[in-house]
């Protein structure tokens, strides 16, 4: 931490935190404060294409993920989706984008959850896959951002090699940014990212309340399922 952020951390963020001080110190306070943050932002001018992972056992990891992909299309960029894991349901989110027609490729490799799946063996081919078509979008000029939908799940599960990872995310253009989502993030991609938030799970209804998913809430809609080979050829 720099001496500006720590000096922005001392002034703090205003509001009522403090409201022992009359108005006239506190606008001073943030005239300061002001100033601090034009420095910080005046000595932080170098970009890069970012590493980011969104984990943990909470919820809104993927939902996170799809709100940088949405920012992004907003820009007119191009993004592409790769769902490692999910896949045998077409989710409410990708009929949502459809609108931005070819500036977004969303491809669904998996099945579901290993419980649902009960093959390992074609979940990892199912995996294996989804990391070819995920190296082609690292790599091309095109996209600006790749997410990498529970790809960390992958890793965990022993489907995909984390050398391999690693080292298809040091290969890409400098400027394409990637998120890599799921519970279970290695520790050396933690490690490796420039950007890392954990949702930490606090409530949840399914497992408290016995609620079950629903949509609009829950990302997927479970009413509309495909045929495997229909989305592996899509997805080519």
């Amino acid at each position: 931490m720099s001496e500006l952020d720590k000096k922005a951390d001392n002034i703090g963020m205003g509001g009522y935190l403090d409201p022992k001080i009359n108005e006239e110190s506190y606008r001073q306070r943030m005239v300061k404060r002001k100033e601090i943050q034009l420095k910080r932002l005046q000595e932080r001018q170098h970009e890069k294409g970012l590493t980011i992972i969104f984990y943990g056992d909470g919820k809104g990891k993927t939902t996170a993920a799809l709100g940088m992909a949405l920012r992004t299309l907003g820009h007119g960029e191009h993004v592409a989706i790769v769902q490692f894991i999910k896949g045998g349901w077409e989710p409410g989110e990708a009929k949502a984008l459809k609108i931005y027609g070819d500036k977004l490729s969303w491809n669904a490799f998996g099945e579901g959850f290993t419980w649902e799946t009960q093959d390992r063996v074609r979940d990892q081919k199912l995996v294996s896959n989804a990391w070819k078509k995920s190296l082609s979008y690292l790599q091309n000029k095109v996209h600006k951002l790749i997410i990498l939908d529970e790809i960390n799940v992958a890793i965990k599960l022993g489907y995909l090699p984390l050398e391999e990872v690693l080292q298809g995310l040091s290969k890409r253009p400098p400027m394409k940014h990637v998120v890599l989502t799921g519970r279970g993030a290695h520790k050396e991609i933690i490690n490796h990212a420039d950007l890392v938030t954990e949702m930490k799970l606090i409530h949840h209804p399914f497992k408290e309340k016995g609620v079950k998913a629903q949509a609009g809430i829950e990302f997927y809609n479970l009413h509309l399922h495909f045929r495997l080979d229909q989305i592996v050829e899509n997805s080519n």
